[in-house]
């Protein structure tokens, strides 16, 4: 099996599969509501929707960047307050995660793993370190996630 195709496997079981870590971002998000997705628990801290928002801008960041495109990350870092909070827009929000996650399995489906080693040029990181990044990312804020969640 090619590297491309385990990266893949690995990233689809954190979305929606059967990962070690034994939460998946699909089944934490499966039943929270829009007013609980946009819930600020505390002034210092993300919410659930603006966490998810900037899991798919990263995502698509990431995406670009290995189809060729130079990225420069703006200064919010993807962390903007939503503006429609909406069952509606939050539907489209968890709409948008599966696109998301969709584009990655058809990206990684066709890649060719010598690509691998190619090196982003605004950070001198390689291909494969960006695609494990976006995974490690992943999982980071679905743990931030899982814990807002608790608090709700």
């Amino acid at each position: 099996m090619k590297e491309s195709n385990r990266i893949s496997d690995l990233y689809q079981s954190i979305y929606n599969g059967n990962p070690w870590l034994e939460v998946t971002l699909a089944k934490t998000l499966e039943n929270v509501t829009a007013e609980q997705a946009y819930r600020k628990i505390n002034p210092n801290l993300n919410t659930i929707w603006e966490i998810v928002t900037h899991l798919i801008q990263w995502r698509r960041n990431i995406l670009e960047r290995m189809q060729g495109a130079v990225i420069i990350t703006p200064d919010h870092n993807y962390f903007v307050p939503v503006l429609d909070s909406s069952e509606a827009a939050w539907e489209q929000t968890l709409q948008n995660l599966k696109k998301s996650q969709e584009s990655w399995n058809t990206f990684l489906a066709d890649f060719d793993d010598a690509d691998f080693v190619k090196i982003y040029p605004n950070n001198n990181h390689t291909y494969y370190e960006h695609i494990h990044g976006i995974i490690q990312h992943d999982v980071y804020h679905l743990g931030q996630i899982v814990i807002l969640k608790k608090l709700l």
